[in-house]
């Protein structure tokens, strides 16, 4: 019998996936960026119109806060940003390329009350949505077909069991088919036509990863990120979902991990040169962004900022 199960075990690892070296993570290199002006962890980030906004979360006292900035490519600098009408921790955020939408979070200093308010800024002032069908914290968003997703995270009961769908034209919300794998501190991303959601956990740390066709309204398996992690974050960048950073009981995570939708493939790319978890990634213009979030596991705080060029010219 032992020899059974050693055997089976050996087989499941020999087929497990893996992140292999490629030529790729061997010629990019991130680069530091000037440091946000807050130290935060727990934020939530998008692009708009090519700068990265960066929303909400904890800073150094235990507070949670209301800050926006703004991280300016082209100036190569932070702004402020107008501060969220509601302070939130675990907040969501997801943009359609002009509107920045934070939806949900913590309400107070602790991890017990989500709200179910949501904010969209036009440019120029922010606008309240209507209240989303449930309370939600601690999950992902992005945009797709015109509307907004929240995926996973923490409802009024535990684990969020529904995925909600805010439609930009009608400005209704609906609840759709929830995660096959229901988890928090997930990375999710969109290509503009899916969702994709990657990681988290349950509360172990999950590699699961899961892909929503919104025509089909239904939730299918992909391939499960190499490294399981909760408390990282995603973007979509030339095709494939970067997963970011992390955190588990004995650290954070510096890995960055790309699952290419077409191949449907992990491959590694290079480590995250400040590990921490509750960061802010976005991209724009082929560049992925990394802001903000803890160092170490738990309540931890930075401003630091990195970015890597995944531009073809740049590979």
């Amino acid at each position: 019998m032992r020899g059974t199960i050693a055997s089976i075990l050996a087989l499941l690892a020999a087929c497990a996936p893996s992140t292999p070296p490629n030529e790729e993570s061997r010629s990019l290199r991130w680069r530091a960026l000037d440091s946000a002006p807050s130290k935060r962890t727990e934020v939530a980030a998008a692009s708009v119109e090519g700068k990265i906004f960066v929303a909400g979360g904890f800073v150094g006292s235990g507070a949670t806060v209301a800050l926006v900035e703004i991280y300016d490519p082209n100036k190569s600098a932070f702004l402020s940003g107008p501060p969220l009408p509601l302070p939130v921790n675990h907040p969501m955020a997801a943009s359609d390329g002009k509107t920045f939408f934070v939806l949900g979070g913590y309400v107070g200093q602790g991890l017990t009350k989500p709200t179910d308010r949501a904010f969209a800024f036009d440019g120029n002032r922010w606008v309240e949505l209507p209240q989303m069908p449930e309370a939600r914290a601690a999950g992902g968003a992005a945009f797709a077909e015109g509307k907004i997703f929240v995926v996973g995270g923490v409802g009024p009961d535990g684990l969020a069991a529904g995925t909600l769908v805010y439609d930009l034209a009608s400005k209704k919300w609906t609840t759709q088919p929830g995660l096959s794998t229901p988890r928090e501190h997930l990375g999710v991303a969109s290509d503009g036509s899916r969702i994709y959601a990657v990681g988290g956990r349950a509360p172990d740390n999950l590699g699961a990863a899961e892909v929503f066709d919104p025509k089909a309204r239904r939730w299918l398996p992909l391939p499960s990120m190499p490294t399981p992690r909760g408390g990282l974050s995603a973007a979509f960048v030339a095709g494939r979902v970067i997963a970011v950073g992390g955190e588990g009981p004995n650290g954070t995570f510096d890995e960055v991990e790309a699952f290419d939708t077409r191949s449907r493939t992990w491959t590694a790319l290079p480590p995250l040169p400040t590990p921490r978890h509750g960061l802010g990634v976005a991209a724009s213009r082929g560049v992925l962004y990394v802001i903000a979030g803890g160092p170490q596991p738990g309540y931890s705080f930075s401003g630091v900022s990195e970015a890597l060029d995944l531009t073809p010219s740049a590979r």
